[in-house]
């Protein structure tokens, strides 16, 4: 009976203990506190950071040139100290911030909002200057990974949703306002133009200084907008920059041309359910070649699911002679196979040639001095083609392009570039300086001259 007793006894503790187990997990469960809100925040704070950058500003003062005699390396210079915030977009640890919060930086720091204590430095991957957007890289310990936010699908945007605004603007821990999705964006910005307000997302969330570069998610906690700006003269009204202009400057700067400088021909998004759409193939390129076109869902690059843009073309990078593709076309499987070359074997001044009759050269320090330039930037002139469309409008060799339909080209590749995107007929403008010799003066002139695409 004793034993009976002690037996039923701790039985008895054990459900005890059970139910009241049950309880507090029921509880927690049921807490009227953890509302989507809450649950949205969770999931994100761990992917904000707070950006600071330093830079150091040289300057000139009267009492220079003296100074100089007698130190020959004397210069002054202040430092200028900027915050902002940013999130963690792949979990290798590149971070989307705006431009203005990294432009001009010398030196980057990076804290995270849910780690205040841990102090990491960063570098800079890429600007995207049209729309405010900048990359940059956590200099992390081997194997070390981060957290990502996830994105939110390009057009999945409600008008009145709420929507959450989070930052770490003085790296004290993560800050969170909340709103509503007051206007999706307007229209898409114009090639070439900057954004604009007409380009953003409105919100009444509040967006302090602090917090510019950081994230506007959803109440799934997925990404929407990169905080951008506060409308000054109005009260409560904020801008962030919306997920697909996001997408768009990433699938800009993560491409095997602008990291490797290997030619792939075609520009990838993220896409439905874990997949990458092609948005577009470029005429005559690898990818238009191994069978790859626009609206192709890619599933797998040489078996691999990549997890986001950047493995995606870390893939491509990596399997350059030998890239296949899984893909999905109107619902039917296919699979195509892509040879990555280098750019310069195809951009080059034998396609110039080929279709404008012109041989360029790029400017070096050395020919700037000899010419007499005052920039480095352009494309010289070094032949024209007999009977070419250059040589009817009167180009000669000398003369400085320094703009091809509005763009300075960095490169003869990017020169190529833009003459390969036009079409056997179309023009394109050349902006020109040309150089008159006046005894031992140089006169420089501008003029701007239309150039036929054969």
């Amino acid at each position: 009976m004793f034993l009976t007793f002690w037996s039923c006894l701790g039985r008895f503790r054990r459900l005890l203990y059970l139910s009241l187990g049950m309880s507090s997990s029921l509880v927690a469960q049921n807490d009227v506190r953890r509302d989507a809100v809450v649950e949205a925040v969770e999931k994100v704070v761990p992917t904000v950071v707070n950006i600071e950058t330093d830079t150091i500003v040289k300057y000139r003062d009267p009492w220079e040139s003296v100074f100089r005699e007698f130190w020959e390396d004397y210069h002054r210079q202040q430092n200028q100290f900027s915050l902002g915030s940013g999130v963690v977009i792949d979990e290798a640890g590149y971070i989307l911030t705006n431009e203005h919060v990294v432009r001009r930086a010398d030196r980057i720091r990076v804290k995270f909002a849910s780690n205040t204590n841990l102090v990491y430095e960063a570098k800079l991957v890429a600007f995207h200057g049209n729309s405010d957007l900048a990359l940059i890289k956590i200099i992390a310990r081997p194997g070390e990974k981060f957290r990502a936010v996830k994105f939110a699908p390009d057009d999945d945007l409600l008008l009145g949703e709420t929507v959450l605004a989070l930052g770490n603007p003085f790296g004290l821990g993560g800050s969170v306002s909340r709103g509503i999705l007051s206007s999706k964006t307007r229209r898409a910005p114009k090639e070439n133009d900057p954004l604009d307000i007409v380009n953003l997302l409105q919100t009444d969330a509040s967006i302090n200084p602090g917090n510019s570069g950081g994230p506007l998610v959803n109440l799934r906690g997925e990404l929407i907008g990169i905080n951008v700006a506060i409308l000054k003269e109005a009260q409560g009204i904020g801008f962030a920059i919306p997920i697909r202009q996001v997408s768009d400057a990433l699938s800009e700067i993560f491409t095997p041309e602008a990291l490797k400088s290997l030619w792939f021909g075609a520009r990838v998004q993220n896409g439905p359910r874990g997949s990458f759409i092609i948005t577009s193939v470029q005429s005559g390129g690898p990818a238009e070649r191994g069978g790859l076109k626009t609206g192709d869902l890619v599933n797998a690059v040489n078996g691999r699911t990549p997890r986001s843009v950047i493995e995606f073309n870390d893939l491509l990078i990596q399997n350059r002679d030998d890239v296949r593709l899984d893909i999905l076309r109107q619902n039917e499987r296919k699979t195509a196979s892509v040879r990555l070359t280098p750019e310069v074997d195809f951009f080059n001044n034998s396609l110039i040639q080929q279709r404008t009759g012109l041989t360029l050269q790029e400017i070096s320090a050395e020919l700037a001095e000899q010419l007499r330039l005052l920039t480095s930037e352009g494309l010289i002139i070094s032949s024209v083609e007999k009977n070419s469309p250059a040589a009817e409008v009167k180009l000669q060799r000398g003369m400085l392009v320094t703009a091809i339909d509005g763009k300075t080209p960095a490169s003869l590749v990017e020169a190529a570039k833009i003459f390969h995107s036009r079409k056997k007929g179309q023009r394109v403008i050349l902006d020109l300086i040309v150089q008159r010799r006046l005894g031992n003066f140089i006169q420089n002139s501008e003029t701007r001259v239309p150039v036929t695409i054969r």
